[in-house]
C-alpha cells in the first residue's frame, strides 16, 4: 500500500487510490466539480490542483487524476496550487451569471462555496457574457444552462452510469451545450439524479422551484416508502409540505443515487384530502372520543356475534413498530384473527420469499453491483424496483452477462437502462455454475409461491422484491404469530368486524363486514366505508422502522410535523371574520396546527393496548427484536432472517 505525506499528515492507501481520495480520507478536503466517487475522474474542472513537492512526480498536478505512489510529499495549501485553483474559478465565474439571489441552488451550491473559499469576490472580466437558450425537460427537472460550469457530471451520471440516451453533451470550446436534440421529458427513470449530481444549478428540481432555501428545510433520515428495496433518503419540508426528497448515500442500498418515483412522490402527503381528523359515523370528534367509541363497538361486536369474529390487520407499508404492537392488541382484544396480509396469495408469495433470508442466500443491492452474472426472473424491474434495474446495469458495465427469465419480464426494461441482454424462457436454461457471484432477482408479482420457494436450491445469491416497503416485516411478524391472511379469514365465515391499520384492502373483502376501522393517512376504500376513521401520519412526519427485501432493518425519523400546507388550507383557515384574505395563514394562535391533529399508527395502537390492560407500552421492541431498539437511522441497517 503506498504510503504519502499530505500537509504533514502521513498517509496509506489502497493501490489505485487518487491524491484526491488519500486527503479525503485523513479529512483534508480539496475543492473539485467533475470527481464523483460513483463516477469517478476525468480532469475536466482542473480545480483539484495540488503542489507536489517531493517523490516520483513533481510540480502543479491535478489530485483526482494522480495514483497515490510511495514517498509522494503533497501540499494542498502550497501559494502555486492556491493560485492555480483561484485562477480555476475566476475564468469559470467569466460567463456565470450573478442569479445566486434567485437560484434554487443558493446554500447547496459548490460553485458558491469554492468560490468564497478561494477568495474569489471581484469581476475583472468585462466582456460580453456567453448565453444559451434554456430547454423544458420535463415536469420535474428546471435547466438554467447558463450556469453550467462544464464539469462534465450530468452526462457521464446519464449515459454511464444510468444508461440514458435521449441527453448529452453537444458542441466545443465555449460552445458545450448540455440537453436535448430536441424538447421534451427525460426518459430515463433516474433523471432526478441530476439535480443532486449537478455542483452548480444547471439542473434543479422544477417541482420545489422557487419555495425555500437549503436553510430552510426540515429534514431527517428517512427510508423510501415506494418500494421494497428501501432506498435511503433525505425528505425536505416547509410550512408542513413536503417539498423535495434528496438521495442519502447508503453503499450496501442505494448507493448516492435513487429513482424518480421516489424523488418526486410527493403529492400522497401533501394532499389536502388526507383523512385529517377522527371521525365517528361521519362525524368529527376528539380522539378519546373516538377510542372510546371503538373499545365500546368491539364490545357490542362480541356479544352480538360471539368471541373470535373480529379481525385485526397490519400492512405492508406499515412501520414495524405498529406491525409488533397490533399482535399484542388481537391477544388483548380477543380477535379471531391476527392479518398482515390481505390477499392470500400474495402472503404465501411474500412469506416463501422471506423463507429464503436464511443460509446468507439474500444479496443486497451491492452484491448485485458486483455480480459477475444477473438473472431477472419473471420482473419488470422498472416497476418492482427501479434502484435494482441501476444495480443490474453497474454489473452489466463491469462484463457480467444479463439474463431475463420468462414472459413477465420484459426485454423493454434493459433497453431503458441501455443493456444488452439476452431472453430466456426457464431459468433451467442460465448456466449458473460457471460464474463465482451469480445473483437472481425475483419478482414475487408474478411468480408462484412453489417457483419462489424453489430459489433455496439455485446455486446463486437470491433478491426476492416484495409489494411493499415492510413486506418482509410483516411476513416475518406473520410467521412468529401464526397470522392468516385476511382473505383466508373472511373465508371462515366468522369476521364481522375488521381493524385495519394502514392496509390496502381490497373493496370486494370489505363488503358484508358489517363493521370497518380504518387507521390510515391514505383515503383508501377502507377509509371510505369505516364508521370509525383514525387518522395516521405519514412515514415522513414520524419515526419508524422499514424491513427491505433483503430483511434489512432501517430506521428514519420524523423529518416534518403533520398538519395541512399552507397551500392546501380550507378556505375558513385563511380568512378572518372582517377581512378575508385567502393567500394568508390562520391569525389564530393554536398548539396544534389546522389539520395536524394526527397520531402516528403505533401511538393509536398503544393508546388501544393500553385501554385494554390498563398499562402503558414501554418500548415495542422485545424478544428477538431488541436489537432494534438502538438502531442507528444513519447507518447501514440491521440484517434479520427469518428464525
Amino acid at each position: 500500500m503506498p504510503k504519502l505525506i499530505i500537509d504533514h499528515i502521513p498517509v496509506e492507501v489502497p493501490a489505485g487510490t487518487s491524491v484526491l481520495e488519500a486527503a479525503k480520507s485523513v479529512g483534508i478536503w480539496i475543492p473539485h466539480f467533475c470527481y464523483h466517487p460513483a463516477l469517478g475522474s476525468v480532469g475536466a474542472c482542473r480545480l483539484c490542483a495540488v503542489k507536489l513537492l517531493d517523490g516520483p512526480v513533481k510540480g502543479i498536478q491535478m489530485s483526482c487524476m494522480l495514483p497515490a505512489q510511495d514517498g509522494m510529499v503533497v501540499s494542498t495549501t502550497d501559494p502555486e496550487a492556491l493560485k492555480m485553483r483561484s485562477l480555476v474559478i475566476e475564468w469559470l465565474m467569466t460567463n456565470h451569471p450573478h442569479d445566486c439571489p434567485v437560484c434554487d441552488e443558493g446554500g447547496e451550491c459548490l460553485l458558491q462555496d469554492y468560490t468564497v473559499a478561494g477568495g474569489h469576490g471581484i469581476r475583472r472580466f468585462e466582456g460580453k457574457k456567453r448565453t444559451h437558450v434554456n430547454q423544458d425537460l420535463g415536469p420535474y427537472i428546471e435547466h438554467e444552462m447558463n450556469r453550467c460550469i462544464q464539469c462534465y457530471r450530468c452526462v457521464r451520471f446519464y449515459q454511464e452510469f444510468a444508461g440514458g440516451s435521449d441527453f448529452g453533451v453537444m458542441g466545443s470550446a465555449r460552445r458545450v451545450y448540455y440537453g436535448r436534440f430536441e424538447e421534451g421529458k427525460l426518459e430515463s427513470p433516474f433523471s432526478g439524479n441530476l439535480v443532486d449530481i449537478c455542483p452548480t444549478g444547471v439542473f434543479t428540481d422544477k417541482t420545489a422551484r422557487f419555495r425555500a432555501r437549503y436553510w430552510d428545510y426540515e429534514m431527517a433520515p428517512s427510508v423510501c416508502p415506494h418500494c421494497s428495496l428501501g432506498c435511503n433518503t433525505v425528505p425536505a419540508a416547509r410550512y408542513r409540505e413536503l417539498l423535495k426528497t434528496i438521495a442519502r448515500e447508503n453503499p450496501a442500498v442505494n448507493g448516492p443515487f435513487l429513482c424518480d418515483r421516489g424523488r418526486f412522490t410527493n403529492a400522497p402527503v401533501n394532499d389536502p384530502a388526507r383523512p385529517r381528523v377522527p371521525l365517528v359515523d361521519g362525524k368529527e370528534v376528539p380522539w378519546d372520543a373516538a377510542l372510546d367509541a371503538l373499545m365500546l363497538r368491539i364490545a357490542e361486536l362480541a356479544e352480538v356475534y360471539g368471541p373470535g369474529s373480529l379481525a385485526v390487520v397490519g400492512s405492508l407499508r406499515l412501520p414495524l413498530e405498529g406491525n409488533l404492537l397490533l399482535a399484542r392488541l388481537a391477544e388483548l382484544l380477543g380477535a379471531g384473527h391476527l392479518c398482515y396480509f390481505a390477499d392470500r396469495e400474495e402472503g404465501e408469495r411474500v412469506a416463501a420469499a422471506v423463507s429464503l433470508l436464511d443460509g446468507g442466500k439474500a444479496a443486497s443491492m451491492a452484491d448485485v453491483r458486483k455480480a459477475d452474472c444477473v438473472v431477472i426472473l419473471e420482473s419488470d424491474l422498472r416497476d418492482e424496483g427501479p434502484m435494482m434495474l441501476l444495480a443490474v446495469r453497474q454489473a452489466w458495465r463491469s462484463g457480467a452477462p444479463v439474463f431475463l427469465v420468462g414472459k413477465h419480464a420484459p426485454l423493454e426494461q434493459a433497453r431503458a437502462v441501455s443493456i444488452e441482454a439476452i431472453e430466456l424462457s426457464i431459468i433451467e436454461e442460465v448456466p449458473l455454475a460457471i460464474f463465482a457471484r451469480p445473483v437472481v432477482i425475483c419478482g414475487t408479482r408474478n411468480n408462484a409461491p412453489a417457483a419462489i420457494g424453489l430459489l433455496a436450491r439455485a446455486e446463486a445469491g437470491i433478491a426476492c422484491l416484495l409489494p411493499g416497503p415492510n413486506a418482509a416485516g410483516a411476513a416475518l411478524l406473520a410467521q412468529e404469530h401464526g397470522a392468516v391472511t385476511l382473505e383466508g379469514a373472511i373465508a371462515s365465515g366468522n369476521v364481522k368486524g375488521i381493524i385495519t391499520v394502514e392496509a390496502d384492502i381490497p373493496a370486494a373483502l370489505l363488503d358484508g363486514v358489517p363493521f370497518v376501522v380504518a387507521a390510515d393517512w391514505l383515503p383508501t376504500e377502507a377509509v371510505r366505508r369505516a364508521e370509525i376513521v383514525l387518522p395516521t401520519t405519514a412515514w415522513v412526519e414520524t419515526d419508524g422502522t422499514f424491513v427491505n427485501f433483503e430483511g434489512r432493518a432501517q430506521r428514519f425519523r420524523k423529518a416534518m410535523a403533520p398538519g395541512l400546507p399552507i397551500r392546501g388550507l380550507p378556505a375558513r383557515y385563511h380568512a378572518s371574520p372582517d377581512k378575508p384574505s385567502p393567500f394568508h395563514p390562520p391569525r389564530l394562535h393554536r398548539s396544534i396546527p389546522p389539520g395536524g391533529n394526527l397520531r402516528s399508527a403505533a401511538r393509536i395502537v398503544a393508546d388501544l393496548i393500553e385501554r385494554c390492560s390498563g398499562e402503558a407500552v414501554a418500548d415495542p421492541f422485545e424478544g428477538r427484536w431488541e436489537p432494534l431498539r438502538d438502531l442507528d437511522p444513519e447507518g447501514e441497517g440491521v440484517r434479520l432472517g427469518p428464525g
